[in-house]
């Protein structure tokens, strides 16, 4: 489930914990915004064994904001067929969207930091979350993170 301002700090983030395991979690925080047209902000994967952190995710205004991707699989609670993904324009973060029976949706999260580079490295953790309300909230939340807007 998505929770903003789940940590101790005071900066503004939004972390999604895995219904099925709560020490599984993503966290969106540090967000900077240098001028209109993009936002950087850093991501961090957690799971029993795994920390990984990319300080400097890019989200392009025009087209590469999760927000929108996550708004359709909301929209479709009801469920989908196959995987649907999507990624930023440098790929260095990556969600792909399972539907599974009950009315859950599996988030895959993938870092991959440099990826054209010699000893790159990535990292993935799943997060399961209800497919209506929570898909919602994590959306809202995601795009006013994005924004910079207090919730």
């Amino acid at each position: 489930m998505a929770s903003p301002g789940d940590d101790t700090s005071d900066e503004p983030c939004v972390t999604i914990r895995c219904q099925d395991n709560a020490s599984v979690g993503v966290t969106f925080c540090d967000r900077i915004s240098f001028d209109t047209d993009s936002v950087r902000y850093a991501v961090e994967l957690r799971a029993p064994g795994l920390t990984a952190r990319v300080n400097e995710v890019v989200a392009w205004v025009w087209d590469s904001d999760p927000a929108p991707f996550l708004e359709e699989l909301a929209a479709d609670f009801r469920g989908w067929d196959g995987e649907r993904s999507w990624q930023t324009n440098n790929r260095d973060l990556a969600i792909s969207a399972v539907f599974r029976s009950g009315g859950h949706v599996g988030l895959t999260w993938t870092l991959r930091p440099w990826p054209k580079a010699t000893g790159g490295w990535g990292a993935s953790v799943t997060t399961w979350l209800e497919a209506g309300e929570q898909m919602a909230s994590l959306t809202a939340e995601i795009r006013h993170f994005l924004a910079g807007e207090e919730q």
